[in-house]
């Protein structure tokens, strides 16, 4: 099986810290400077598996550099360079401690909350006689507060938010109208490539000058679900599933397994087989949602390929 980067441990110049996430690893630099590495892990139910899936760090990282491009002209951004398929160094923010998910058709999260017979979600109002997969009359934003490590987000309202003090009304205002425009230009984006933008996440921070900018990953498989276009509408019409372009898969063979992450539940053998074909499935979604031929990079040492780039830019 293809070689992958599933923990790193570099020692930067001017290193301060290091955070690891459940799929990234943030190096806090002198400067405020972060360097943040897309690993190969992969994240379900919370759980990260015990087996890297070749290529997923750099689809990942390429897919957020590319929206992040596209998107830099309406939504400022805390990216500064990207000198490896797999990191991406950028301005150290202070982030917001909420997710601001926006949702523009009723699925997921929203669609399970719906059929338990709610009609409010995080204090935005539902339409009654929608089925799973319907389109909003307009994109509802139902944010959620991150969790510390090991915990679950929770939905959360925005006065919730407000009451709370978790952001100011000023701050999070911005925050609302930059969520908006980014799924607008995602969605216009997605309408190029012949897909929907179902849902999505963004994550924003404040720069120590008090500038509000994108950070984290925009747009990509792990944070967005994707619908096909083509058939859309007679699916929805025959009440069938809908074609997705998301992670969704995985979390659909780990159920057919027999396991959702839940207390005493054992993660089923991923075969090399089974890894290979998801690697497969990742690099189909890149080239669906950029409209470009994935390039493989080197992989024969992950390792010493990141950190030659990153020392490369750093000693610029």
């Amino acid at each position: 099986m293809s070689r992958t980067i599933i923990d790193t441990n570099f020692n930067f110049p001017g290193q301060l810290n290091v955070y690891k996430g459940k799929v990234r690893e943030v190096y806090t630099l002198e400067n405020d400077v972060l360097v943040m590495i897309a690993t190969d892990r992969l994240s379900a139910f919370d759980v990260v598996m015990p087996k890297g899936i070749p290529y997923k760090g750099q689809i990942l990282n390429q897919i957020a550099t590319k929206m992040m491009a596209d998107t830099e002209d309406i939504v400022p951004n805390w990216l500064m360079a990207t000198p490896d398929p797999n990191v991406a160094i950028g301005h150290a923010c202070e982030p917001f401690k909420v997710e601001m998910v926006i949702r523009g058709y009723l699925s997921g999260h929203a669609a399970r909350e719906y059929k338990a017979g709610k009609r409010s979600l995080c204090g935005v109002a539902m339409p009654e006689g929608m089925r799973e997969n319907d389109k909003f009359p307009e994109p509802i934003i139902t944010p959620a507060t991150k969790a510390e490590k090991g915990d679950h987000d929770e939905d959360i309202s925005r006065e919730d938010i407000l009451k709370r003090g978790i952001v100011s009304e000023a701050d999070y205002t911005v925050l609302e109208n930059y969520t908006r425009a980014l799924f607008q230009r995602g969605t216009e984006i997605a309408a190029e490539r012949g897909l929907i933008l179902v849902d999505t996440k963004y994550e924003f921070g404040k720069t120590r000058d008090g500038k509000i900018v994108l950070i984290d990953e925009i747009h990509t498989p792990d944070s967005s679900r994707y619908f096909y276009a083509e058939g859309y509408q007679d699916r929805q019409d025959r009440g069938e599933p809908q074609k997705q372009l998301s992670k969704e898969f995985v979390r659909q063979w780990l159920i057919q397994n027999g396991f959702q992450g839940l207390e005493g539940q054992t993660v089923p053998e991923m075969t090399d087989e089974y890894i290979d074909s998801v690697s497969e499935r990742y690099i189909e979604l890149y080239e669906n949602i950029t409209g470009t031929t994935f390039e493989k990079a080197d992989i024969s040492n992950i390792h010493q390929r990141i950190s030659d780039n990153v020392l490369a830019y750093l000693n610029k």
